[in-house]
């Protein structure tokens, strides 16, 4: 079984050529918003991760050095994954909530 050979030179000859269907200009401007809001979720995820890499970078330091179970117990290693950690999910959740927030917003049936 398979693909006749005749069939297959037709795929491949229009493949290289010119698409089976071709695309509708709401299908670009559809996409062209999709990379918008791909790119304003990244941009939004990097500012909240910076925020938090401080925001959670400074008690974990200041501990370190002022609480005695802190200073025994939490390494170099772990100080960097709670810090880590912290920064990550930030980025993951603003990311997440400003695309979702966009796709409804692109979502609205705009009035033609």
């Amino acid at each position: 079984m398979g693909i006749p050979s005749e069939m297959r030179d037709l795929l491949l000859a229009n493949r290289n050529n010119k698409p089976l269907v071709i695309p509708s200009p709401m299908e670009d401007e559809r996409i062209l918003r999709t990379k918008k809001c791909t790119q304003e979720g990244v941009r939004a995820g990097a500012k909240a991760a910076a925020v938090a890499s401080v925001a959670s970078a400074i008690p974990t330091l200041v501990a370190v050095r002022t609480i005695p179970w802190a200073k025994a117990n939490l390494n170099y290693t772990a100080q960097a994954l709670i810090i880590s950690a912290a920064s990550i999910a930030a980025y993951f959740i603003t990311a997440d909530k400003t695309i979702l927030e966009c796709a409804r917003r692109n979502a609205q049936y705009k009035s033609s």
